[in-house]
């Protein structure tokens, strides 16, 4: 099972990735940095879900 932090964390990436790509074409520079921003606290949320996925794998193996 996936934990939601992981779906949820590349949903925002995405998200991000599509704003700043958008901030590019327009040349809107406020807009690419809120791309950015997304898509980096996307990068580590999607991480915090890897983690937690971790433990819970480690710990059914130790049952």
């Amino acid at each position: 099972m996936v934990d939601k932090d992981r779906i949820k964390g590349v949903a925002k990436q995405k998200s991000g990735e599509l704003k700043k790509g958008i901030g590019k074409l327009t040349g809107d520079e406020k807009l690419k940095s809120e791309g950015r921003s997304e898509e980096a606290r996307g990068k580590v949320q999607n991480t915090v879900g890897g983690v937690k996925d971790t433990l819970r794998e480690d710990r059914r193996e130790r049952r």
